[in-house]
């Protein structure tokens, strides 16, 4: 899963880069640099510590992220995103805006004053601008195209531009992509576009710790723009979080608990990307090994089998499945099988959430 983190110059996405990869990128305006910092980080999750009790293995692979900090756009804003930049955005699985509500005299904005919703509505308008430029090329190649082409064979052609059309119209009046409840052929249409405004977007508003400790800006000012833009929000102290990711994870629980701070910007993010992305996590799990594997929500077992390896969804014979909370309140998969609790599914099988399985294959 690729993350790529976009934010406007100054707004402390390099921060909260290093906050949540426990990195140490430095932290410049690196104008027209074409390459992000790339970071790969492990997924926190306690449902391993269970099975890791149960189970005792030799290894545990927890599932991992890959998050790009993307360089400031060689373009000023408002002049649309393209070249090398446009083309790592539409390789990311989605995107995470970062908006600077801090207010830090010595650090200047780059629009002078600090306004993190006019930020955040700033960013998101340069991905649909991208959009339209995308769906306009497309629209000048089929033109292009058509004549060439014999009159009764242009129908196709010209409900293509139809569609194309009416997507691009909506994002002129504000209508995300990923908002537009758009018909399977319609999808099938711009399938391969790589449109930006049909990612899942998640914000993180960056605030300093006396925001943090008088809660500005608010949950519900928060959970508002997060609905009417269509995204996932948060608010995170990016230069706290990564001076806590700097501490030894002990350490870093310990001051968390005594000032009671809650859950790291890693885990709040890593829930919200899950969460935009749509996934849930099943388990495989031995004496040799326990792995976390994510997959979208109404993944079939013969889909899920095919992530772990392509010979176990080719040769699919039956998924032995069992809920971890079934396994943990047992304490053993013996115990598991003498209760009728261990199914036995086919390859129609959807994945739920925290599902522990084992494939049974014949190749």
């Amino acid at each position: 899963m690729d993350i790529a983190i976009l934010g406007l110059p100054r707004s402390g996405k390099t921060t909260v880069f290093n906050a949540i990869t426990r990195g140490v990128a430095r932290n410049v305006d690196y104008v027209g640099q074409s390459k992000p910092n790339i970071a790969v980080t492990k997924v926190p999750d306690s449902r391993l510590t269970i099975l890791r009790k149960l189970y005792e293995p030799k290894r545990v692979v927890q599932a991992e992220v890959r998050y790009l900090d993307m360089p400031n756009p060689p373009e000023e804003l408002g002049k649309g995103i393209s070249g090398q930049f446009l083309n790592r955005l539409q390789l990311a699985d989605a995107l995470l805006v970062v908006s600077r509500a801090f207010d830090d005299p010595s650090v200047s904005h780059v629009m002078d004053t600090v306004d993190f919703i006019r930020d955040i509505d700033t960013i998101l308008y340069e991905l649909a601008f991208a959009d339209i430029e995308i769906l306009d090329k497309r629209i000048e190649r089929i033109k292009e195209k058509m004549k060439s082409t014999k009159s009764n064979e242009r129908s196709g052609f010209t409900q293509e531009i139809e569609v194309i059309l009416g997507i691009r119209n909506g994002l002129e009046e504000g209508k995300y992509i990923r908002d537009n409840d758009l018909k399977p052929n319609e999808r099938a249409v711009i399938e391969g576009f790589g449109l930006l405004t049909a990612k899942p977007v998640v914000v993180t508003v960056n605030i300093d710790e006396g925001q943090k400790a008088s809660h500005m800006p608010s949950q519900d000012k928060l959970i508002a723009l997060g609905s009417e833009r269509g995204v996932l929000v948060s608010d995170i102290c990016g230069k706290l979080e990564k001076d806590l990711a700097e501490m030894a994870p002990e350490d870093e629980q310990q001051f968390r608990e005594a000032m009671g701070l809650g859950e790291s910007s890693l885990g709040q993010i890593i829930r919200l990307s899950y969460e935009a992305l749509n996934l849930i996590t099943f388990f495989t799990a031995s004496e040799e090994e326990i792995r976390a594997w994510p997959v979208p929500k109404c993944t079939t077992a013969g889909r899920a089998a095919g992530k772990i390896h392509t010979d176990l969804e080719r040769g699919f014979v039956r998924a032995e499945t069992v809920s971890l909370k079934d396994l943990e309140r047992l304490g053993s998969l013996a115990e598991v099988r003498k209760y009728g609790l261990l199914r036995q599914e086919g390859k129609g099988y959807f994945i739920n959430d925290s599902d522990v399985i084992n494939i049974l294959h014949n190749v």
